[in-house]
């Protein structure tokens, strides 16, 4: 029972909590332009009125369009119960649970350029190619940073992972997850999640159709992976496992906190890339996370 209580806990937290990290996010951007901007609330205003609102359906569509923002959503947040909090451990760990993480992420993504697909628009078609030509070079400094966290830990699991790496690894390996934080999510200088240009727009043209409930889905569940990320980043950087459980969490949250801000200074203070610039932002991320684990590799001969 105490197991089923704290599941209900985190997924309590992860569904509350994440529309906060957008929210943060536009108030920094405003902050730095002089504005008052949005409250830091409006997201939640923003899916509470999607969640009364009806669905408009192109006649092309099958339902699939419509099933695909549930199943990214279903796969988004099973990736971050999958994540364990601090000194809280995880609810369900299991060996190469780390496997599963990535792929529910590729499962989100696969979903949501699937829904895009379903409506035969050349828009949404041209955002979903670009979206997972950036992915490729995503995912291989994910991939190298859950190495590097392999290496050093010597474990596959997320709950035991999350070993503190040597000082110099930790800031490369903190700088390479924030790069691939802004590419995954489609934040400045990846994408401009408030253009409104389909020319240029790459997430936000794949929902250019979605409305009513599959919409308010597929905002609360960018604004979970986007928490996600900031989590993986403060855990995989900061030895949270040795601190007692209060203060983890709490130093978890400022984390949080101060990643998210990160994202709104970078947003604010940067231009948008041009798009054949975009591979060699992502491979610098690479090298970021690379570095650190054949620097943690050397250290273990």
């Amino acid at each position: 029972m105490s197991a089923m209580l704290d599941l209900s806990l985190r997924l309590l937290a992860w569904l509350v909590l994440a529309p906060l990290v957008p929210g943060v996010i536009n108030k920094v951007k405003a902050w730095v332009a002089g504005r008052q901007g949005p409250p830091v609330l409006q997201l939640y205003f923003d899916l509470a009125r999607l969640w009364r609102k009806g669905v408009v359906v192109s006649t092309l569509a099958s339902p699939g369009f419509v099933i695909a923002p549930a199943v990214a959503w279903v796969a988004v947040v099973g990736a971050a119960l999958l994540l364990p909090l601090a000194g809280a451990g995880a609810p369900a760990s299991f060996d190469g649970d780390v496997l599963l993480l990535v792929y529910l992420l590729a499962l989100a993504r696969f979903c949501t350029a699937w829904g895009a697909m379903e409506t035969g628009s050349a828009f949404e078609g041209m955002g979903a190619a670009r979206e997972v030509s950036y992915a490729v070079l995503a995912e291989v400094g994910i991939i190298t940073a859950v190495l590097t966290l392999v290496v050093q830990s010597g474990s596959i699991s997320l709950a035991t992972m999350f070993a503190p790496l040597p000082g110099p690894s930790s800031a490369l390996l903190a700088v390479g997850l924030f790069i691939i934080l802004l590419a995954e999510n489609c934040r400045v200088p990846f994408d401009d999640p408030n253009t409104h240009l389909e020319l240029t727009m790459i997430h936000e043209v794949m929902v250019l159709d979605h409305s009513g409930p599959p919409l308010a889905m597929i905002l609360h569940g960018a604004s979970v992976k986007l928490m996600l990320f900031a989590v993986l980043l403060a855990q995989a950087v900061l030895p949270l496992s040795e601190l007692p459980l209060p203060a983890s969490m709490g130093v978890l949250a400022l984390a949080v906190l101060l990643t998210t801000v990160a994202v709104g200074l970078v947003e604010s203070l940067t231009a948008r890339l041009a798009f054949r610039r975009v591979p060699l932002l992502l491979t610098i991320g690479f090298l970021f996370c690379l570095f650190p684990l054949l620097l943690t590799w050397m250290g273990d001969i």
